[in-house]
């Protein structure tokens, strides 16, 4: 038996673009590839995730659950 070459793909159903100006800083969060707010800090995306697409968010961490671009969780300033 032969395993197969494709390395596994995560495809999250949330993403968390980077930050964008703002008085506070902020980021826009997707699900599903539709845009479903904005973001102040990670407990607001764990809370839009749950209240607009009903996602729990266990890990920030996790590949799987969360695609973070233009920095990780721990970053919303902009530079």
């Amino acid at each position: 038996m032969t395993e197969s070459a494709s390395p596994h793909i995560a495809h999250p159903r949330v993403t968390v673009l980077g930050v964008q100006p703002g008085d506070p800083p902020f980021r826009i969060v997707e699900v599903d590839g539709e845009m479903i707010g904005s973001a102040k800090s990670m407990t607001d995306v764990i809370l839009l995730a749950s209240e607009a697409a009903g996602i729990t968010v266990h890990d920030l961490d996790d590949p799987e659950v969360v695609r973070w671009v233009g920095g990780g969780k721990y970053h919303w300033r902009l530079h």
